[in-house]
């Protein structure tokens, strides 16, 4: 058993490796300004609840939109919080036609190729919920950063919290 989760681990490790050595140059059309959508909610905390307020900004319908989702230790399973923030991104995403990214991340805890597979799981769970949601597949990109781009550098529970995420860009 061991043998074969070695080689699953290896296989996927191999596969994400390959995955990142392509990119993709229209995720650089996410907004106007040049500057990347989900940079100004990157520091928001406690699990993906949604804002309940939606800017004014009739010019960015993503304003106001969580672009972190949180997980639990060891988890990749979305939160009832979760599911309905990310509802309020799918509604947007299909009047859209922009291409997205979701970037899986862990805490330090693990080995690096665990924490890159559970990154990657976080984002298929997050992408499948999309998919569900009627946003379609082609348009939608998943990577695993592992632990590699921690939120937080520090080895407290408190990082470890804000570490375990993904980000949607």
């Amino acid at each position: 058993m061991k043998i074969m989760f070695k080689y699953l681990a290896l296989s996927f490790l191999i596969s994400v490796l390959v995955a990142c050595s392509s990119t993709s140059t229209e995720d650089s059309s996410s907004s106007s300004d040049g500057m990347d959508s989900s940079s100004s909610s990157a520091s928001t905390s406690g699990v993906g609840a949604g804002s309940t307020s939606v800017s004014d900004d009739n010019m960015d319908p993503e304003a106001g939109l969580e672009s972190v989702f949180y997980f639990e230790f060891d988890e990749s399973t979305l939160t009832a919080s979760t599911r309905a923030a990310l509802d309020a991104y799918a509604a947007v995403l299909r009047s859209s036609p922009r291409n997205i990214r979701l970037e899986g991340h862990a805490d330090e805890r693990g080995t690096r190729e665990y924490n890159i597979a559970l990154g990657e799981r976080r984002a298929k769970s997050v992408a499948d919920y999309l998919i569900a949601s009627g946003v379609s597949a082609s348009r939608i990109e998943t990577i695993s950063y592992g632990e590699e781009r921690p939120a937080v550098s520090a080895s407290t529970p408190s990082a470890w919290a804000q570490n375990r995420r993904v980000e949607l860009k």
